[in-house]
């Protein structure tokens, strides 16, 4: 029997059958959605009107708070209506149209962070050839691959998890359509290939991060000599906030991905989930503005204007 017939809708995690505390739960979440929506508005805002900050650099970054922007939009507020209409309720195309939204900004989160790595690797190691590398014409195109990277990617993820049958369940124990826990309701075998799908990506997140320790082992190299202490500055200011959101993007997603799966609904998988699919998204902005010297003087001059 076909999944679609055995399965028409799945049932996911709810935080509390209180009332009261349901509405907690929509508040917080509201409160983090709402952050993150602005604080990535906010950087595309001030790059998009900062005729100065129309580099690479920040071109990629405006991208990067379009992804943010929409791996949480796929996950927060149907975990917002269910709490607040006190349901748990998502349809199977629901459930099909998350999971592939959700990789998808995933995907092409970590193929665009790979292309950053890039770009301040040619800006610092060949600052010559830098205009001549990472043009306008390189920018879009690279961009542009790391989204389509992500939509190829996760057509081939999504594709291969909803050919299994379900039909040990349809509870996920997540409070979105989560790949690990929908694995879990098969009781088919080909839910092995969805598993060396999984394998597959691990081998592809690891060629990532290989490539991004590499660009910054040369870039750390190349910063140390560097005379000047304002040069060495410029370099970090520009260089360390990409790499505590590498950093807080792959570890979060590992600490997700690479932990046991409970039979049951545990607080750690409910953490882990929240860990990469909000903190992140919530946390970029606040990285780049802090740490970012020429986004803080844009948003010093945007405010300035108000």
């Amino acid at each position: 029997m076909s999944n679609r017939t055995t399965v028409t809708e799945f049932l996911l995690l709810g935080f509390s059958d209180t009332r009261e505390l349901q509405i907690l739960h929509f508040f917080i979440f509201l409160a983090a959605y709402l952050a993150a929506l602005m604080g990535n508005l906010l950087i595309i805002t001030i790059v998009t009107l900062n005729y100065e900050l129309h580099s690479p650099m920040f071109f990629f970054l405006i991208n990067l708070s379009l992804l943010d922007l929409g791996s949480i939009t796929v996950t927060l507020p149907k975990s917002m209506s269910n709490s607040l209409l006190n349901t748990r309720s998502i349809s199977y195309s629901g459930c099909v149209a998350q999971v592939f939204c959700l990789i998808c900004f995933l995907g092409a989160n970590l193929s665009l962070l790979t292309v950053m790595a890039y770009d301040r690797y040619v800006a610092i190691c060949k600052p010559l050839h830098y205009e001549i590398i990472i043009n306008r014409r390189a920018s879009v195109q690279m961009a542009s691959c790391a989204w389509a990277a992500g939509v190829i990617y996760s057509a081939l993820h999504t594709g291969n998890t909803f050919t299994i049958t379900f039909c040990h369940s349809n509870i996920i124990n997540q409070f979105f359509c989560e790949v690990p826990q929908l694995l879990k309701l098969s009781c088919s075998d080909t839910y092995r290939r969805e598993l060396a799908v999984i394998a597959f990506s691990v081998f592809l997140a690891l060629g990532c991060f290989v490539f991004i320790v590499v660009s910054y082992v040369q870039i750390f190299t190349a910063v140390g000599r560097i005379p000047s202490e304002q040069g060495h500055q410029k370099a970090f200011s520009t260089c360390i906030p990409h790499l505590i959101v590498v950093s807080l993007f792959l570890s979060t997603v590992v600490i997700a991905y690479l932990k046991p799966i409970s039979d049951s609904p545990s607080p750690l998988d409910l953490l882990a989930a929240v860990l990469y699919s909000v903190v992140p998204p919530l946390m970029n902005p606040v990285i780049y503005s802090m740490r970012n010297k020429e986004i803080q003087a844009a948003l010093r001059k945007l405010l300035r204007k108000f």
